[in-house]
């Protein structure tokens, strides 16, 4: 379909009507990238469409942006909205499984999760707007990506984006980076409310590929840069979240998630912490500390 060109974009198109092809062609303006898209309806399928040329997709709200600014360029699109993955379950231990397209929205005002792990719901509605919490899936809230200036901007260097290209970000604008587990590759943090509460908890991520399902704790799901910052958990490339679980202690009495950030909504932490702790009686049973905007 023909787009109009924004003419304010000095080296666009400035002729009015244009294809995106003739845009480029005509004033040398970048093309879309142009990928493949497929909607399989089982998790099988979905997995065995996955490749390092491909991503996974259901809300959307960091990937899209993402390619908007050629970060990330995949060859083909598998739609995931389709699969199974809504329910919120009990578990026979007690705890509880979120489907990994559980929208934010739905994970933080679900009645069992306000009612047993309220630190995870006071995370999830600290992050985001709430039209970004409709959207966003939980699968997809662990695999958003760092919000470095330097890894969006592609024309600087980023050892995250561009592994061996170097890191502007040690000795740039480095406010919003890491205090805790950089490497002389990267100081970039993850920006997730929902993961400090999650890994206060102890959750558990269940996840599918091709050689069958497995299972990877909270603690262990995350990767630090060390000399490989281009890969941020550790996931192959052929498997996808199936669901979290969260365990049976949901700290409902003591429990707090802080964020201090530059603004009162929107906007990413420059540390938070989520914090619980069980008593009996005056006795300290059990205390969780997780910190968020720092590593």
């Amino acid at each position: 379909m023909p787009l109009r060109c924004v003419q304010q974009h000095p080296g666009r198109c400035r002729r009015g009507l244009a294809t995106v092809s003739q845009c480029g062609s005509q004033a040398g303006g970048e093309r879309m990238n142009p990928f493949t898209y497929s909607k399989p309806t089982d998790v099988s399928a979905a997995v065995n469409l996955s490749g390092p040329a491909t991503r996974f997709i259901a809300g959307g709200t960091n990937l899209l942006d993402l390619m908007k600014e050629n970060v990330a360029t995949p060859e083909h699109l598998i739609d995931i909205t389709g699969l199974p993955l809504r329910d919120v379950s009990e578990t026979a231990s007690g705890g509880l499984m979120i489907g990994a397209l559980v929208s934010n929205a739905d994970l933080a005002y679900h009645p069992l999760i306000e009612a047993r792990y309220p630190l995870l719901s006071k995370a999830v509605l600290a992050g985001a707007s709430p039209q970004l919490r409709n959207m966003a899936s939980t699968g997809g809230n662990l695999l958003q990506r760092t919000r470095c200036y330097y890894f969006y901007d592609t024309g600087v260097p980023c050892n995250k984006r561009e592994p061996g290209s170097g890191c502007p970000a040690r000795e740039g604008l480095n406010r919003i980076h890491a205090i805790l587990g950089a490497s002389d590759d990267c100081v970039a943090t993850h920006p997730s409310d929902m993961c400090v509460a999650l890994a206060a908890l102890e959750a558990v991520v269940h996840v599918e590929g091709r050689a069958g399902r497995r299972t990877i704790e909270f603690a262990d799901f995350h990767r630090l840069p060390g000399d490989a910052p281009q890969r941020d958990n550790q996931l192959a490339d052929d498997e996808l979240i199936i669901a979290v679980e969260l365990p049976a202690q949901g700290f409902v009495s003591h429990n707090a998630y802080l964020k201090i950030r530059d603004r009162a909504s929107y906007a990413f932490a420059l540390v938070s912490v989520a914090a619980a702790i069980e008593l009996d009686g005056e006795v300290i049973r059990d205390v969780r500390l997780a910190l968020g905007g720092v590593a």
